[in-house]
Order: structure tokens, then sequence, then C-alpha cells
């Protein structure tokens, strides 16, 4: 339940997904983020860090754990799912 609370917060997810490829600085992973207020940011980034799902690497910028990218894999078949369902959603318009 812990793991769907911290999830479950708003941008926390969205963080990750922007982690997936590339390391980030603080302010490259905000427009990432489409602008999120550096308030909240540094709060998810706080909280996906003492959770060990992101970290702030000696190459500067914040990047995936090995937990993390464990945990984004996992999330994968989510993902397919959701782009079938935007598809069917789209055929139905």
């Amino acid at each position: 339940m812990a793991l769907l609370d911290l999830l479950g917060r708003r941008w926390a997810l969205r963080i990750l997904w922007e982690l997936r490829e590339e390391r980030r600085t603080f302010r490259a992973l905000q427009e990432a983020c489409d602008g999120v207020s550096p308030t909240v940011l540094n709060d998810r980034v706080r909280e996906l860090r003492s959770n060990a799902l992101i970290d702030d690497g000696e190459a500067g910028g914040y990047g995936l754990t090995p937990l993390g990218r464990d945990l984004l894999e996992r999330l994968a078949p989510i993902a397919a799912w959701s782009q079938r369902w935007a598809a069917a959603l789209e055929k139905k318009r």
C-alpha cells in the first residue's frame, strides 16, 4: 500500500516517466513535467529519493535507481494497455 500511496501522489509517476531515458536537472525535469511548481516538484523528488526510486548521482541531475528502473519495467504492460485504450477511444469518436 505504501507504494500505491507514493505513486498516487500528483506528479510522482510523471517524474519517474520523464527520467526513464536520461538524467535531468531540476529545471529540465520541471520543464519536462509541463511546468509543475518548484515546491511540488521538490516535494516529489524528495519523496522519490527517500524511497530509493531516484537519485542525484555524481554526474549531476536526477536519475532512476535500479529499483526505479525495475518499477518502470513492471509498469510497461500498463503503458502498453493505455495506448490500446486511447486508440479504442479515438475510434469511438
